[in-house]
């Protein structure tokens, strides 16, 4: 898969790539990522692509003409998607990466100051995407998010493919607590249940936490999840467990 990130400071990406699962990944060629300067498509002398807004307001904006340039540019396949990292954007979350991970690859323009001129976003711009509802000084760190989460998806990228099924929001539940060894530290306990051998009341068990951490922690999954009754009756259980411990509490 083929990244493309226009921002006007390519230096913020400086090594960011060269580590880990993804610098791998781009060393085996299964991903590209490349990073282009915003300025190199302005075409005036002091390579300007910002100005004041219409209307009067503080702030700058970016101009469209270097961005149409650089997309136009940049674009070889009309059908490749062109993303816009805003904080007004769609909440990009792991259906969204395995979505655009299905693609041959994408543009990522990295959001700054005030916007861009919105001529970018009614005509140039398949999506605006927004990794959370708070504001960052510019749009590369949300790009960066966005390579690292798509890129596990591609086919190649991660060495166990089960890895990234089992991962946390992959079936819309947080995943369940993880242990090592050693198997006591500081007088507390791996769950003697991961350490049985029955897989059985392991996997039982793995279920039943997932649950009770995607309800105490994010409730918002479970009220788009549609449990089956297993899950549901082991819910309902979770719920009148914690009512209980409340009640004792008190």
């Amino acid at each position: 898969m083929r990244f493309d990130i226009i921002t006007l400071f390519p230096e913020m990406f400086a090594g960011l790539f060269s580590a880990g699962v993804v610098g791998k990944a781009i060393e085996k060629r299964l991903l590209y990522v490349n990073i282009h300067n915003l300025r190199d498509f302005a075409t005036d002398k002091h390579r300007q692509v910002d100005d004041r807004p219409f209307g009067g307001s503080p702030g700058m904006v970016l101009k469209p003409e270097p961005i149409f340039a650089a997309v136009e540019n940049i674009r070889k396949d009309p059908g490749t998607p062109v993303y816009l990292l805003s904080p007004r954007g769609k909440r990009f979350d792991a259906d969204g990466a395995m979505e655009m991970a299905g693609r041959a690859g994408a543009i990522l323009i990295c959001g700054r100051y005030e916007g861009v001129d919105e001529r970018v976003i009614e005509c140039l711009i398949t999506e605006e995407l927004s990794i959370g509802d708070y504001i960052l000084t510019g749009g590369e760190p949300a790009a960066a998010v966005i390579v690292d989460a798509v890129s596990r998806f591609v086919p190649g990228v991660v060495g166990k493919t089960e890895s990234v099924t089992w991962d946390s929001f992959s079936e819309g539940l947080l995943e369940y607590p993880q242990y090592t060894r050693p198997r006591e530290f500081r007088g507390m306990e791996v769950p003697q249940v991961l350490v049985s051998g029955n897989h059985v009341e392991i996997n039982r068990w793995r279920r039943r936490r997932s649950l009770e951490k995607t309800w105490r922690m994010r409730p918002d999954l479970l009220a788009r999840k549609t449990l089956n009754p297993e899950d549901q009756r082991m819910l309902d259980d979770i719920r009148t467990d914690m009512k209980g411990k409340t009640h004792e509490s008190h």
